[in-house]
């Protein structure tokens, strides 16, 4: 999977190329985030944290369309 900054590089990536994630699960121990491709449709994979620096990252919001 990669370290926390990996994972948070990964997210930034995905979302600036036009394609969007969203949190799928939230709770004590992390977040589960499906990545859903530009075109829409099926999520393509699922990253799975409980690292701070992800959960920082997302912090409250439930996927990358959130400001």
């Amino acid at each position: 999977m990669g370290t926390a900054e990996d994972i948070v590089e990964q997210l930034r990536r995905w979302q600036d190329s036009g394609a969007i994630w969203r949190v799928v699960q939230r709770d004590p121990s992390g977040v589960v985030i499906a990545l859903i491709p530009c075109t829409g449709g099926a999520e393509v994979g699922r990253l799975t944290s409980g690292d701070p620096a992800v959960l920082s990252f997302v912090g409250t919001r439930t996927g990358s369309e959130d400001s």
